[in-house]
């Protein structure tokens, strides 16, 4: 390391990502510098109790040593072959993947959750085409309030206009309906046009907004009915955020397709998707590819994460600590009256600002990083709770006393 880079001060740094980065993030003025469980430390050694987790990435907190000891087992073995050869890190976890997940027969795996939607839109799209289906009757349909990355096709697919202004002209073959809505999803697939209903089984970005009860079911239905494709995008929902390692289990549903990536790989960059057998052998040699995908480190990490978070340690941990939460956001809503609701699953916890704090969320994650909090928001309402799933008692209670002294604030100021 240069010797200018040891005495270079926080501000110094600051400033120069500010000269240097594409300025499409505003992060807070802090420089986390290490990570240890649920809590993080800055580089002036200030902690942070971590209720982010790096966006529901850290599934399994910051520094866990069976993570990190498969990190450096592979990688003094091998970095990279590229999917012209075959490793073995990739091939187990590809068979651990299907044999978790009940319903796959084959899995892609790619280095993003949007690689993965990409990858899912595709491979819907070929299914159709391999029907005989015309491209006018390969549409797919996603739900307003979704969210499901920022390549073309994914943004497209992500029914929020916010995120698609000055991209166009967007791809053609997508169809928005209203989330929990049957009877519009249904109308909306009545042409038989559809090939197939792409759905988060809880929306992150939307504001923390589970499927209602059943939804999943009926549009489970529809697909089969109108002969479409079910594919969940549980990104951010699953591998154990909800209590159950896939969020659909909750839903009685077995879907075609699913999508991961997040705390899939632990904080190492993993996306992933599954097929089942109506689509599986759908795309053949040269159908598609990726450079790094399956790269024996990242899939290294990932088995020992998929492991974990499967486990029924951390699922009893995300229902104990859920209701701790809830519990907690309550009790500071009886005493300051800041919310109009908490929604959500599991780990996976949306506290909604009353109407006359409205657009203000972003205002409340300033004073939670003030009381050493880290916090996310998901729109301009919602308060996001995503913290790790084996994050412990103390981590919990110091939290919600951080959360508390920063609502204080924010409500007198």
């Amino acid at each position: 390391m240069a010797a200018s880079e040891t005495k270079a001060s926080s501000v110094d740094l600051i400033a120069a990502g500010k000269r240097h980065y594409l300025p499409v993030y505003r992060p807070r003025e802090v420089i986390l510098d290490r990570g240890r469980g649920a809590r993080v430390w800055d580089r002036e050694g200030r902690e942070y109790i971590d209720f982010a987790a790096g966006i529901a990435v850290c599934g399994l907190g910051h520094g866990d040593p069976d993570l990190l000891a498969a990190l450096v087992e592979q990688g003094g073995k091998l970095w990279h072959t590229s999917n012209v050869f075959y490793s073995e890190p990739p091939l187990r976890l590809a068979e651990e993947l299907v044999q978790a997940s009940r319903f796959a027969s084959r899995v892609f795996l790619c280095n993003s959750g949007a690689e993965a939607n990409e990858a899912a839109i595709k491979l819907a799209r070929k299914w159709a085409a391999q029907q005989g289906r015309p491209p006018e009757r390969r549409v797919i349909v996603s739900f307003r309030g979704s969210f499901h990355g920022r390549t073309l096709a994914a943004v497209t697919a992500t029914a929020q206009p916010k995120y698609q202004e000055g991209y166009e002209p967007l791809p053609g073959g997508f169809r928005y309906v209203d989330f929990n809505d049957i009877a519009q999803l249904e109308a909306a697939m009545a042409g038989g046009d559809v090939a197939a209903v792409l759905v988060e089984p809880v929306q992150g970005e939307g504001g923390v907004m589970p499927a209602a009860d059943g939804f999943l079911a009926a549009a489970r239905a529809l697909c089969d009915r109108f002969d479409a494709l079910l594919v969940l995008d549980e990104i951010q929902c699953g591998m154990g955020r909800t209590g159950t390692l896939f969020a659909h289990w909750q839903d009685a549903v077995v879907p075609d397709i699913v999508t991961l990536a997040k705390a899939l790989g632990g904080g190492f960059p993993i996306g992933a998707m599954l097929a089942g057998p109506r689509a599986a052998e759908v795309m053949q040699y040269g159908a598609h590819g990726t450079t790094f995908g399956g790269n024996p480190l990242a899939a290294a990490v990932a088995r020992v994460a998929l492991r974990k978070l499967g486990s029924a340690e951390i699922a009893a941990n995300v229902a104990r600590q859920s209701a701790a939460l809830r519990a907690g956001l309550a009790a500071i809503d009886a005493e300051l009256g800041l919310f109009a609701q908490v929604r959500g699953r599991g780990l996976m916890l949306g506290a909604v600002l009353k109407p006359e704090h409205a657009g203000r969320a972003g205002e409340v994650l300033d004073h939670a990083a003030a009381n050493g909090l880290l916090l996310l928001q998901a729109g301009p309402d919602v308060l996001r709770f995503v913290p790790a799933l084996n994050l412990a008692d103390a981590d919990v209670a110091e939290g919600l006393a951080r959360l508390r002294a920063a609502l204080k604030a924010f409500v007198t100021r």
